[in-house]
C-alpha cells in the first residue's frame, strides 16, 4: 500500500484535467469535508475519549456503565486520523489537480477503510447501549452517549459524501 502512495506523492499531479466547473466542484467538496468532517472529527473525539474514560472510571462497578469504550474510540479515533492524513497530503491533492490512474487504487483503500469504520461503528454501537442511557444516568454519562451518537451519524455521512459525491468521479 505505501508503493501507491508513493506513486499517488510523485505522479498524482500529472492529472487529467477536469472541466473548469467540475474541478471547482471538487475543490469546494474536499475544502467541505476537511472543514466540516476532518477538522470536526479531530475536535470531538478527543472530548468524547475524556469522556468515556470519566464515566467508565466513576461507574465501573455498574453493570450497565461501558466498558472499553474509551479504548475503542481512541483505536477508532488513531485509525481515523491516519486515514484523514492520506486523504489530506496525498489524495485530495490528486484529486484536486484531476485524478489520475494510480488514483483509483487509492480511492479503492480509503473505501476499503470505511467498510472498516463501519464495523468500528456497530462496536461503537453496542458498547455505548445503542446511545440509550439507562435509567439514573448521569449527566456526564448521558453526554458521552449523545457525543457517541453524534460522531456514528457525522462519521456516516462523511464516508457517504467521500464514497457516493467525490470518489464516484474518478472511478
Amino acid at each position: 500500500m505505501l508503493e501507491t502512495w508513493a506513486l499517488l506523492r510523485d505522479f498524482g499531479p500529472h492529472a487529467v484535467h477536469s472541466p473548469p466547473d467540475e474541478a471547482r466542484e471538487i475543490r469546494e467538496l474536499i475544502a467541505h469535508i476537511i472543514e466540516r468532517y476532518h477538522e470536526v472529527h479531530r475536535a470531538e473525539f478527543p472530548q468524547a475519549i475524556a469522556l468515556a474514560r470519566k464515566v467508565e472510571g466513576v461507574h465501573r462497578d455498574v453493570a450497565e456503565a461501558p466498558h472499553g469504550l474509551a479504548d475503542h474510540l481512541q483505536l477508532m479515533f488513531d485509525d481515523l486520523d491516519a486515514h484523514q492524513r492520506r486523504e489530506e497530503l496525498v489524495l485530495f491533492p490528486t484529486l484536486e489537480a484531476g485524478g489520475c490512474s494510480v488514483a483509483r487504487f487509492a480511492i479503492h483503500r480509503m473505501m476499503a477503510d470505511h467498510r472498516d469504520v463501519e464495523r468500528q461503528l456497530a462496536t461503537l454501537r453496542k458498547l455505548a447501549g445503542n446511545y440509550q442511557p439507562p435509567a439514573g444516568a448521569c449527566r456526564t454519562w448521558r453526554a458521552l452517549l449523545e457525543s457517541c451518537r453524534k460522531l456514528d451519524d457525522d462519521l456516516t455521512e462523511h464516508m457517504r459524501l467521500e464514497d457516493e459525491d467525490l470518489f464516484s468521479r474518478f472511478l
